[in-house]
């Protein structure tokens, strides 16, 4: 699954993958902004066709948290 989300970062985002790691903060380290946070959302609804909660959003600050919870909810 990280490997998966690093692509999305680095493909769709333009993330450099030297600093894509499950510690890397989005905004923090990755430089990620509001707009792309939410792109980062849609991709990962699209590709692993689930739907994320708006309530589930704000818990994303690292790359592991993405990780971990596309690990949990996609089937």
């Amino acid at each position: 699954m990280f490997e998966k989300v690093k692509e999305l970062l680095v493909d769709e985002l333009s993330v450099n993958p030297d600093e894509v790691t499950m510690n890397a903060e989005l905004v923090n380290d990755l430089g990620i902004n509001s707009l792309e946070l939410a792109d980062l959302i849609l991709l990962c609804e699209e590709k692993f066709d689930i739907e994320i909660d708006d309530e589930d959003i704000h818990k994303f600050i690292s790359v592991g948290d993405v990780v971990n919870y596309l690990s949990k909810n996609v089937l």
